[in-house]
């Protein structure tokens, strides 16, 4: 058996969909490790890893990022952790490392090492007809303009990167775009925009949902259809006024509303209408099982789970990749979109009604279901690392769940 070595920024929707995978690695009988912050380390334990802690405790990433801050963040955390990082995998001497691809420290990493890598991306893959947030780009050169000093840390940390280390092979700017010989990507081929442009070094291995530990807390032989579901996810989540709009919204059409609120106090938001249960976080896979109706974010995770559900969406995105991700939910008639300016109690209640009513909401859900299933999820993502490790870290042909990838 060999020892796989995961590194990753600590955010949960870039952690979550790798857990099935360490578990079930773990469960074949590999050594699995896990760089991580120290938030994240009881569930990464859970799932079967030998947890490796960031000194200092989280790196410093901006929160909400944008994408140029989001580059001096990940240069600069990448140049304050490698020499621990190193240190550790050195000790640790993995077969192959596996690191997120907004995580530049782990492809540094496994070059360092000589070793074998593969990246996860836990959002769209990236190209030219596809563009990654932080590719070159006007905005992004005006965005440095306007933030000098954001700018000079950016190009200082990736001097100091490149003279201590081997950055070969690492984007000058598109840090949230690290690729490898093998690049795991959690959604399916049907939702990935582009997805012929792609080559075989990207396996697109669907949603990882595994299973969660219960939550006995919450009251889940209390819901009462149809269960209508809101979140904005773990990132954008304090929106008080937001998160009224879906309650006032929905509670009309709904027999509950399961309002996820993040940051925000549920006492915060009182009064709020009888059906309405408001919670900090909820078991979201076992809500979207019971729901007839999403009202997110557009965050990848959560946009994953509710098409693994077969569950119609309505997207109010609020920043990140999550626009795009909106689109591609509008394109593919799985669900429809409004902006939070114009997200009114009136607005969203007239939307969700006609993704209640109209059944070609459902339908093409029901695809979306049926692609996302049949990609092979943590399994396949599995069976393609162990592959990847039989071929020494060299592309070789795929044997995927879905032919076009052949």
């Amino acid at each position: 058996m060999s020892t796989v070595a995961f590194l990753n920024i600590g955010m949960h929707g870039h952690i979550n969909p790798t857990l099935p995978v360490v578990a079930e690695l773990a469960r074949r009988g590999h050594t699995v490790t896990y760089h991580t912050s120290p938030a994240f380390a009881a569930e990464i334990e859970a799932a079967g890893a030998t947890v490796c802690r960031y000194p200092g405790g989280d790196p410093s990433l901006p929160d909400p990022p944008t994408p140029f801050t989001l580059l001096d963040g990940l240069a600069n955390a990448a140049l304050g952790l490698l020499p621990t990082v190193l240190a550790d995998l050195r000790r640790i001497r993995p077969d192959l490392v596996v690191h997120g691809s907004m995580c530049p420290w782990g492809a540094v990493a496994a070059r360092e090492l000589g070793v074998p890598a593969a990246s996860a991306f836990t959002t769209f893959a990236f190209n030219r007809h596809t563009p990654s947030p932080t590719r070159v780009s006007w905005q992004l050169l005006a965005a440095a303009a306007a933030r000098p000093r954001t700018a000079r840390s950016y190009v200082r940390a990736r001097r100091e990167l490149h003279r201590r280390y081997d950055t070969r092979g690492l984007p000058l700017l598109d840090l949230g775009n690290v690729r490898q010989p093998l690049n795991l990507v959690f959604t399916s081929r049907a939702f990935q925009p582009g997805a012929a442009g792609f080559g075989p070094s990207y396996r697109f291995v669907g949603p990882s949902v595994g299973a969660r530990p219960a939550d006995p807390s919450f009251p889940a032989g209390s819901l009462r259809d149809p269960v209508l579901y809101a979140s904005l996810g773990t990132v954008f989540n304090d929106h008080p006024r937001l998160l009224r709009t879906f309650a006032a919204a929905l509670a009309p059409l709904g027999g509950t509303v399961v309002l996820s609120t993040g940051q925000t106090d549920p006492a915060a938001l009182r009064p709020l209408p009888a059906n309405v249960l408001a919670r900090p976080f909820v078991p979201q896979p076992e809500v979207l099982a019971r729901a007839a109706l999403f009202v997110t974010h557009g965050g990848m995770n959560s946009v994953n789970e509710s098409m693994y559900a077969g569950v119609p969406m309505l997207v109010v995105p609020q920043g990140a990749d999550q626009p795009l991700v909106a689109r591609r939910v509008v394109e593919l008639g799985a669900g429809l979109s409004i902006s939070t300016e114009d997200a009114t109690p009136q607005a969203v209640n007239a939307l969700a009604r006609r993704l209640l009513d109209e059944p070609r909401f459902r339908d093409a859900a029901a695809i979306l279901r049926a692609a996302q299933r049949e990609a092979g999820g943590y399994l396949r993502a599995a069976d393609e690392l162990e592959r990847h490790l039989r071929g020494g870290g060299r592309a070789r042909p795929a044997a995927p769940a879905d032919p076009r990838e052949r």
